[in-house]
């Protein structure tokens, strides 16, 4: 008997190890992803051009490609300045309006030309800054916000050649390894006043804003004027001056433009008549809010001018009225409602029962 039960326990040990085998291999089998026993699809790795491209990582490293992959769904959060018609007007305002104030600032042949506009975050931004350069962070009175320029070192360079009488013909010399000195940092500066002159006048037609410098930094840590993951405008212009020339750009964040969004929202200049539905808004708002004086009116009549005269202190004015009688309640000239007298609290008390009958009412 003892020899029985010993072979019967060894063939529940062999059986229950065979289930934990058969189970074990199903869950490999479900963490391959590979059910019919193939294992060829569940050990295959991603190459370095898949990873790119589910990365939204751009291989040539030039940058202009189509985003893709998880690049793609992040920057989906963005704001696209199509989204914003009218900001194209203002800068295609700002590039005349550049020209002519350029060339009467350096007495040369200025041409300015509008590259793009583009919705990119404020820390992305910073990283992409070619240095040396120049930043200039500036402020938005009216909007109570700021915005950053940025002057690239080939348009210094030009800026300051042109200024200190430059011959033409000759490329600006840059000097490679050293900071700005003041005179280049003044001239800039007064380059850049300017060009926020010529911003604020831009934005005019839409919303009166004065655009008031700052101060003028060449490191990016310095020149943060808004969280790195915030979205912002950037206007990418190129300025000529014959053989000589450089970039400039604009960056708005979207926070500074917030007060003229709705402005900016329009297809076209005065599209929307002349109103302001901002304003329209919060005045029928504070309307609701507005105490207006309501006068009870008991009884009226007419008189002769000469027996208004004849009165004197203690004369008597009969009115008809009577406790049925209705009340009429005007504000001002204009009658409003009509109801009995009666006291409630000690107090003389009208009831309202309907709107009063106005003029022109059918």
């Amino acid at each position: 008997m003892a020899d029985g039960d010993q072979n019967d326990q060894q063939d529940l040990e062999a059986d229950d190890d065979l289930d934990q085998d058969s189970m074990m291999a199903e869950w490999e089998a479900m963490a391959d992803g590979d059910e019919d026993g193939d294992g060829d699809a569940s050990t295959r790795v991603l190459d370095q051009d898949e990873i790119d491209s589910l990365l939204g990582l751009d291989g040539d490293g030039d940058g202009d490609g189509d985003q893709s992959g998880i690049q793609a769904i992040v920057n989906s959060a963005l704001v696209s300045y199509e989204r914003l018609p009218m900001l194209e007007v203002v800068f295609d305002r700002l590039v005349r309006m550049m020209s002519t104030s350029l060339r009467n600032f350096t007495s040369d042949n200025v041409e300015v030309s509008l590259d793009n506009i583009t919705s990119i975050r404020f820390g992305d931004y910073l990283n992409s800054i070619p240095l040396p350069a120049m930043l200039t962070v500036f402020k938005a009175e009216e909007w109570d916000n700021y915005g950053l320029m940025t002057v690239d070192s080939t348009l210094i360079y030009s800026i300051v050649d042109v200024l200190l009488g430059g011959r033409r013909g000759t490329a600006a010399m840059r000097i490679e390894g050293r900071p700005y000195t003041t005179i280049e940092r003044n001239l800039i500066e007064r380059m850049v006043h300017v060009v926020m002159g010529d911003l604020s006048a831009a934005f005019d037609p839409l919303s009166p804003v004065t655009f008031r410098f700052e101060r003028l930094e060449t490191n990016p840590r310095f020149a943060t004027i808004a969280r790195h993951a915030n979205a912002a405008i950037v206007a990418r212009l190129r300025i000529d001056m014959e053989d000589r020339g450089g970039r400039m750009e604009l960056l708005l964040p979207y926070a500074t433009l917030e007060p003229v969004r709705e402005m900016l929202l329009q297809m076209f200049m005065g599209e929307k008549f002349g109103r302001d539905s901002i304003w329209e808004s919060h005045l029928s708002a504070e309307l609701w809010q507005t105490d207006v004086a309501l006068r009870a009116v008991l009884d009226e009549f007419e008189l002769p001018l000469g027996d208004v005269m004849q009165w004197k202190v203690g004369d008597f004015l009969p009115l008809q009225v009577t406790p049925d009688s209705r009340v009429r309640m005007r504000c001002g000239d204009v009658p409003m409602f009509a109801g009995p007298m009666g006291r409630k609290n000690g107090h003389i008390a009208v009831r309202i029962e309907n709107k009063a009958a106005r003029e022109g009412d059918v």
